[in-house]
């Protein structure tokens, strides 16, 4: 079985809508494309029924992982949270110490990431440098462009 994977109530619930769509709408439309393509004739020599099965295939694939991920999932309650160090859910501000820039980031699970928002995943090389830290401390990590040193500066929800 995989690893559990730490979610937000919100996002659980994005996560199950998204399967019960697949599920309800997706893959009936994908039956109909390819009993529609089966009307057509030989199946042998018919490229839209070839790439029906294709994409059921790829939908049966996505249905089955999401239910994993459902499986597994945990929800995590923010009010539970230990800000007293770097953990799933706490934001953390860090300053880089080459460049004295300071920048907050929210260390989410990999569902939840996105870095416009400034939520890394806790699988993140920045994530997992920074889990267990506590304020003062500092975080060597190494990311694509080399070794960065982080200093932890405060740690909130």
């Amino acid at each position: 079985m995989s690893e559990i994977m730490y979610v937000t109530k919100e996002t659980l619930e994005i996560m199950r809508a998204e399967l019960h769509q697949l599920k309800s709408v997706e893959r009936h439309a994908a039956s109909r494309a390819i009993a529609e393509a089966r009307e057509k004739g030989d199946l042998k020599e018919n490229a839209e029924y070839d790439a029906a099965k294709e994409a059921q295939g790829l939908l049966e694939a996505r249905i089955s992982r999401m239910e994993s991920e459902l499986a597994t999932a945990r929800i995590l309650d923010a009010s539970t949270i230990d800000t007293s160090k770097v953990s799933i859910l706490t934001k953390v501000t860090i300053m880089n110490k080459a460049t004295k820039k300071s920048i907050t980031y929210q260390i989410v699970s990999e569902k939840e990431a996105d870095l416009k928002l400034q939520k890394i995943s806790v699988t993140s090389p920045i994530g997992k440098g920074l889990l267990g830290k506590k304020v003062g401390d500092e975080a060597e990590i190494t990311v694509p462009n080399g070794k960065v040193v982080f200093a932890i500066e405060h740690i909130t929800i």
